[in-house]
């Protein structure tokens, strides 16, 4: 299993990006997606929340910027922000939780970062 995270870039205050989280490989069920960020010098928080019924959970500071989706069919989670801050600066990461067969338990898996930088 693999995720590939992208969508990352250079945005000016004010300006949108989104990320793609792309779930890949032996899935048979793909579960709770989040996406998280850490900023440099602080720690890794938790930005949004998609279960796999499309309820969504944000960290309070991105409520009503930013909106986490799924398409299903594609096994892929995307995060678009909008009215992007300075303070959005980070690394994004994805990680979801993941069935590969109906044996074992689930498991959470990560994706590599991506980095959004939002200038001033």
């Amino acid at each position: 299993v693999q995720l590939q995270a992208s969508g990352g870039g250079l945005a000016e205050a004010g300006g949108s990006l989104r990320l793609s989280c792309a779930a890949s490989g032996s899935i048979v069920a793909l579960n709770d997606v989040s996406w998280y960020r850490q900023a440099p010098g602080k720690q890794r928080e938790l930005v949004a929340t998609i279960t796999v019924g499309s309820s969504t959970n944000y960290l309070d500071s991105v409520k009503g910027r930013f909106t986490i989706s799924r398409d299903y069919a594609k096994n892929t989670v995307y995060l678009q922000m909008n009215s992007l801050k300075p303070e959005d600066t980070a690394a994004y990461y994805c990680s979801a939780n993941i069935n590969t067969d109906w044996s074992t338990p689930a498991l959470d898996y990560w994706g590599q970062g991506t980095l959004v930088t939002v200038s001033s």
